[in-house]
């Protein structure tokens, strides 16, 4: 006899319990396959988890959209403060600005290179320090940088900064979802184990072939180990 094994996906899980539904709707009050407060289990799950299942699925395409919006959002900031950086270098180089004044900025008066602007953290960090910087110099008695100005700078680093708690927004959003669809599956899994089991129960006394086809009737779902033979009618005929 071939062994079966519980559905390991959604689509699975919902086959085996639509089946598992419409057959015991079909049945004989006086001749119960599944009992009906288990049918009745099964269709309350079934609404509940085919909603959960949606709700997953529209916040995470909702987060795959913002994510697109985001990743520009986050190549026109680190744009920005990359070329600023770049021409504020170029004018201590010059001699435009005083290289002590890199101080403000918190970066070394020696080092004329762009800092690492690879991760968000330091997107984060180096748009303040520059902001703040440039602010400062200003203050005393320094000349603005030009293409890009710091305001036009601060504008793609605010943005950059909203849209960052945003998406950690739809991020957490899409997590609790696929933690609730988690914990459904679970106890999914159990309302079918507990169906399969009533029917090969049901089924035990029958040949190999037909309590085979009658518990697939029910959506169960078998599998044949390697070089295991498949039943056919005629094994119910061996005495």
């Amino acid at each position: 006899m071939p062994y079966r094994r519980l559905p390991n996906t959604d689509q699975a899980r919902l086959r085996a319990l639509r089946t598992a539904i419409q057959q015991g709707d079909n049945q004989d009050f006086a001749d119960q396959v599944v009992s009906f407060k288990t049918i009745h289990e099964a269709k309350s799950y079934l609404g509940i988890f085919e909603k959960q299942l949606i709700q997953y699925q529209q916040t995470l395409d909702n987060q795959v959209t913002a994510n697109k919006c985001y990743q520009q959002i986050v190549h026109n900031a680190r744009l920005y403060i990359s070329h600023f950086i770049q021409v504020f270098n170029l004018s201590v180089i010059r001699g435009d600005i005083k290289k002590e004044h890199k101080l403000f900025y918190h970066m070394d008066p020696n080092v004329h290179t762009v800092p690492d602007l690879s991760s968000e953290a330091a997107l984060l960090n180096w748009g303040k320090c520059i902001i703040d910087g440039e602010n400062e110099r200003l203050r005393n008695g320094g000349f603005p940088i030009y293409n890009p100005t710091i305001a036009k700078v601060k504008v793609h680093y605010e943005v950059f900064k909203e849209y960052k708690s945003t998406q950690k927004l739809h991020q957490n959003i899409t997590n609790r979802n696929w933690e609730e669809l988690v914990s459904l599956r679970e106890k999914g899994d159990g309302i079918i184990l507990n169906i399969w089991n009533q029917v090969e129960a049901k089924y035990k006394d029958e040949k190999p072939f037909t309590r085979l086809k009658k518990c697939q009737e029910f959506g169960l779902v078998f599998y044949y180990r390697k070089g295991e033979k498949e039943l056919t009618k005629e094994d119910d005929l061996i005495v």
